[in-house]
């Protein structure tokens, strides 16, 4: 089926010589979309970073997802992954392994804020400022959410608790959120066009 990729984002991913230019979408491409999305929630799910830092999650759900983008690059690739990830993030709560409400939602929107924030760039500048915007944006309703349901949930009797929280919170959860999605993008992308010297 046709499907339009995005060349900017193509020409500086780091796998740019075996991303297809064709408007056909390969069943590898798909393949990697569907399998990042769970490794995100695989991820999330089972691995423990050791990390004490409220919004650290977030790196769990747009580092592989940013690899996905970097191997194909194709609009809507975002929905695809995220899509993946929380039917994945479903059937691991059901199997009975723990997912917080903060990385579930991230976990849900990071991928469609990847479509978002790449529909528009052109260069490798915009492209790294958008995978960071993608983050911020991410943890930032994360934050909203886990805050909500600390609020008026089970912690609603301790407001100690929720205002040490939300003390720390209100900064970690913004800045994970930048230096995740930069992070990937350093990783996954050039900062200059794979045609252009460096």
């Amino acid at each position: 089926m046709a499907w339009p990729q995005y060349d900017g984002i193509r020409q500086r991913s780091r796998f740019s010589s075996i991303t297809s230019t064709r408007e056909q979408l390969l069943p590898l491409e798909l393949t990697t979309l569907l399998l990042a999305g769970f490794l995100a929630a695989a991820v999330t799910a089972f691995a423990d970073l050791g990390l004490k830092i409220p919004g650290h999650s977030i790196i769990r759900a747009i580092f592989p997802m940013a690899f996905g983008l970097a191997v194909a690059p194709r609009r809507g690739a975002g929905c695809v992954m995220g899509g993946s990830a929380m039917i994945s993030a479903m059937m691991f709560r059901w199997g009975g392994h723990s997912i917080g409400y903060g990385a579930m939602t991230s976990l849900f929107v990071t991928g469609p804020m990847l479509d978002v924030a790449v529909h528009w760039m052109k260069s490798g500048r915009r492209l790294y400022f958008g995978l960071a915007l993608a983050g911020l944006t991410s943890n930032m309703i994360a934050f909203l959410i886990r805050g909500g349901i600390k609020y008026f949930g089970a912690d609603h009797a301790h407001g100690l608790l929720l205002a040490s929280w939300k003390l720390k919170a209100v900064f970690t959860y913004p800045v994970c959120g930048l230096v995740a999605g930069l992070f990937s993008a350093w990783v996954w992308f050039r900062f200059r066009d794979s045609n252009e010297n460096d």
